[in-house]
């Protein structure tokens, strides 16, 4: 089953806890400092486009990528900003831009959707390719306790006037890998509800493996941080950012 269907239409419901304002301030302090501070940036992952409107407010001219045309249409349709943003129906596996760009970012855990470690190294490698020199990389991931100790085995309901879902966790300690096996029940008319059905894996990596694959794709680690507190990162570290420069132009 194809990720983000008919979850794409209630995802912004259920993500309104997801505080996308603090961390569009803290993507801006971060590009700021290593002195990107208007030009073109690229998200990865970029669903429903919150946090590419968030960017293109702070002045930035955005460019928002992502494998779903259900989110991308919905990004499309509630768009906010004055600003020009240009998105593209794309597997970021199979990127292609017209040109470099400053920077590139992505958040909300989407790296993790890549399977394997030649799907990082592919989508780093292009990154890396569509990296003005100089240029830099910022993304978050899950990490390996956050799936071990508090995803795996677990099933989370939640119950909203326009929506429901039960979102059970699976997770494989050898494989490394998360099954999300996610139920939707959509109010469409008076008290009719759909069903939805939809299967997410994402996978979690070791910090020493992203930093290698970083690495040999052409890019230079320049910070590893908690996502949470911005310090170094702890064994009970939930979501990590990496910041990354490109060197080899």
């Amino acid at each position: 089953m194809e990720a983000y269907t008919g979850f794409a239409e209630v995802y912004d419901i259920f993500m309104d806890n997801v505080p996308y304002e603090q961390w569009s301030r803290f993507l801006v302090e971060l590009l700021h400092s290593y002195g990107v501070e208007d030009g073109l940036v690229c998200e990865l992952g970029c669903g429903t486009g919150k946090m590419t409107e968030l960017l293109s407010e702070a002045g930035f001219d955005m460019i928002g990528i992502d494998a779903s045309y259900e989110m991308l249409s919905i990004a499309q349709r509630s768009r906010t900003s004055d600003r020009d943003i240009l998105y593209l129906c794309q597997d970021m596996r199979e990127m292609e831009l017209y040109g470099t760009v400053e920077a590139v970012v992505s958040v909300c855990d989407s790296m993790n959707y890549l399977l394997s470690e030649e799907d990082l190294f592919t989508t780093f490698s292009l990154v890396n390719n569509y990296l003005d020199p100089g240029g830099l990389f910022i993304f978050d991931m899950n990490t390996e306790y956050k799936y071990r100790e508090l995803l795996g085995e677990r099933t989370i309901c939640e119950n909203r006037e326009m929506c429901s879902f039960i979102w059970e966790n699976y997770y494989d300690r050898q494989e490394r890998m998360n099954e999300y096996d996610l139920t939707l029940f959509v109010k469409e008319q008076d008290d009719l509800f759909r069903k939805f059905e939809e299967i997410h894996y994402q996978r979690s990596y070791s910090i020493e493996t992203v930093r290698e694959l970083l690495e040999k794709s052409g890019m230079e680690v320049v910070d590893i941080m908690d996502a949470t507190t911005h310090k170094e990162v702890k064994e009970d570290s939930e979501r990590v950012y990496f910041i990354a420069r490109e060197i080899m132009k």
